[in-house]
């Protein structure tokens, strides 16, 4: 009978193999799927807030949110995209040879930016689309609540979480590659990436959406009235939304991503797999 799955080696082989096809894409092709895989990750991001901006129980609002984000990651698994945060498990082909340090390098910087440009893109049609009209304006109060949050999380935080985050959204990837077909590629991304949003893990790519969106819905005075009425969010708190203060939750997250993706998935499975451990 033959396998409906790919086994752990032969996933990391896939794996590795379309690692180093994404380093020789074309410049220009390259920041395309990025701005794609950017607006897919906001896409999940928008839906998955409007489902739960108005329910009280943050277990079970998180519940439901985690059950909408996937669509993000599905979104670019099934149709192409380029992600930061799945892009660090291009350390693998470091390690095997295939791809240098700069490469790598030079695939997350260029991607990460053309997340960026995507996730800022759906930001601002979620904005002027009249979204966070939502409820009396409590969505556009929710979503500045939200960036209000992870601004203020501290550097340490920002690290470990984001370390928790892409353990999670690297084994999604892989376990779709696992995968053979479109059902079972749904089931394998849908529980990593559901756990990681009900954790409230951090996400680089994710933040790329939500902390412009709580940017762009403090300048709306309705919701800022509405942001202080219904979580007490203070004159303080809205004036830490720029792009300056973001860089708190940026680069903390970011740097716990990498290291998730990397350290905590990527480098122990070739360990695993592909390395020749036999004594020479």
């Amino acid at each position: 009978m033959d396998n409906h799955f790919n086994t752990p080696a032969e996933v990391i082989d896939l794996s590795i193999k379309a690692c180093e096809n994404k380093t020789r894409l074309p410049l220009g092709k390259m920041i395309l799927l990025g701005i794609m895989a950017g607006a897919f990750i906001a896409f999940g991001g928008a839906t998955s807030s409007t489902a739960a901006h108005a329910v009280e129980n943050v277990g079970v609002a998180r519940a439901l949110a985690g059950c909408i984000f996937p669509v993000g990651l599905m979104l670019i698994v099934f149709l192409g995209g380029e992600l930061f945060t799945g892009n660090c498990l291009i350390i693998m082909d470091v390690f095997d040879k295939r791809v240098t340090w700069g490469g790598l390098f030079r695939d997350l910087f260029i991607v990460f930016f053309s997340n960026l440009i995507g996730a800022l893109c759906v930001d601002l049609l979620i904005v002027y689309s009249g979204n966070l009209n939502y409820s009396g304006g409590l969505l556009g109060a929710y979503t500045i609540k939200v960036a209000v949050g992870k601004i203020a999380i501290s550097p340490l935080q920002g690290i470990t979480s984001g370390i928790l985050c892409n353990i999670l959204v690297c084994l999604a990837v892989l376990m779709a590659t696992s995968a053979r077909d479109i059902a079972g590629k749904v089931w394998a991304i849908f529980f990593p990436i559901c756990a990681f949003v009900v954790g409230g893990f951090e996400h680089c790519v994710a933040n790329m959406f939500y902390i412009p969106a709580g940017i762009l819905a403090s300048l709306n005075p309705a919701y800022v009235a509405k942001a202080e009425e219904a979580y007490g969010i203070t004159a303080e708190q809205i004036a830490t939304l720029t792009p300056l203060h973001s860089l708190a939750n940026f680069i903390p997250v970011t740097l716990g991503n990498m290291l998730g993706g990397m350290i905590f998935v990527g480098l122990p499975l070739y360990l695993i797999y592909k390395k020749n451990w036999e004594n020479k």
